[in-house]
């Protein structure tokens, strides 16, 4: 729950009657805003001090960027909301171990980066930058938000030849859904949400509410891939992995777990082997 979900909820709900840019700017505030910065774990700091450093500027906010290995081989990982790149320590480790070259980013308002809130066009924007700078990805391993965020990057033009999402967010709308639920406000405030959206984050993009899911025309996703989801997952439901699943037919693959929830899932051993087993696998059929 919000911190201050009883405030925004009597204001949102009231100044959506009277003023809806407003209401659609405000929530928009909130719903860009991640709950906390998580900090760096112990079990994370050496593996960190390890990696190379970079920055990005991205509108004006300082981007922290980490790479391992040699650069041969690169596996982008993508972090969720309220996370850090540094929760993937498991996945870097093997993926090192295994040859590959890993890299990733805290989002801004995440981990060390600059700023206090981030949004899909900065995640697009820096996944983006990112396959520029190190050239298409053996794969990329995304979870939570960051699995919505790598489809509409990848529909964008970015390269990864596979794809493992786990614990993944599919549809742009279960988020706006989902915040509007949590706070308990109007349906009129989502639809102003939805118009600040449009007109701040992706203006002049056509049918944007289409290009902002997983399985937006799914025939131009051709890389294989692993969707990794727990049954108890209390921040996204497992049918928003089904649904992704389903759109991608035969391509896809859908292992669920039992008892790792949202966030444990990234540390468990026997779905980190099974991820980097699939990034490594020759053929990379699931």
């Amino acid at each position: 729950m919000h911190p201050l979900a009883p405030l925004l909820r009597t204001a949102l709900n009231t100044t959506s009657r009277i003023a809806p840019r407003l209401s659609g700017r405000l929530a928009f505030a909130a719903f860009v805003r991640p709950l906390g910065r998580s900090r760096v774990r112990p079990a994370e700091r050496a593996l960190l001090d390890r990696a190379r450093l970079g920055t990005l500027r991205v509108r004006g906010r300082n981007v922290v960027t980490y790479t391992w290995g040699d650069g041969a081989r690169p596996v982008l990982l993508v972090h969720g909301w309220s996370s850090r790149s540094s929760r993937f320590s498991a996945f870097i480790t093997a993926l090192c171990d295994q040859g590959y070259s890993p890299v990733t980013f805290d989002a801004p308002g995440h981990g060390d980066s600059e700023g206090r809130a981030s949004n899909l066009r900065d995640y697009r924007e820096i996944i983006g930058r990112l396959h520029a700078e190190h050239g298409d990805f053996e794969a990329v391993v995304a979870h939570s938000f960051g699995v919505l965020a790598s489809f509409v990057a990848l529909h964008d033009g970015v390269v990864a030849h596979r794809f493992v999402g786990i614990g993944g967010v599919a549809e742009f709308d279960h988020l706006l859904d989902a915040f509007r639920t949590r706070l308990g406000l109007h349906e009129r405030v989502e639809r102003d949400l939805r118009g600040h959206v449009e007109r701040v984050l992706f203006p002049g993009e056509p049918a944007i509410w289409e290009r902002l899911t997983a399985t937006y025309r799914p025939e131009r996703l051709p890389a294989p891939v692993l969707l990794l989801h727990d049954e108890d997952d209390d921040m996204t439901p497992v049918a928003q992995s089904r649904l992704a699943a389903a759109a991608l037919g035969d391509r896809a693959r859908l292992v669920l777990t039992k008892g790792l929830g949202h966030r444990r899932i990234l540390a468990d051993p026997d779905v980190v082997a099974r991820a980097v087993d699939f990034v490594v696998t020759a053929d990379a059929r699931p």
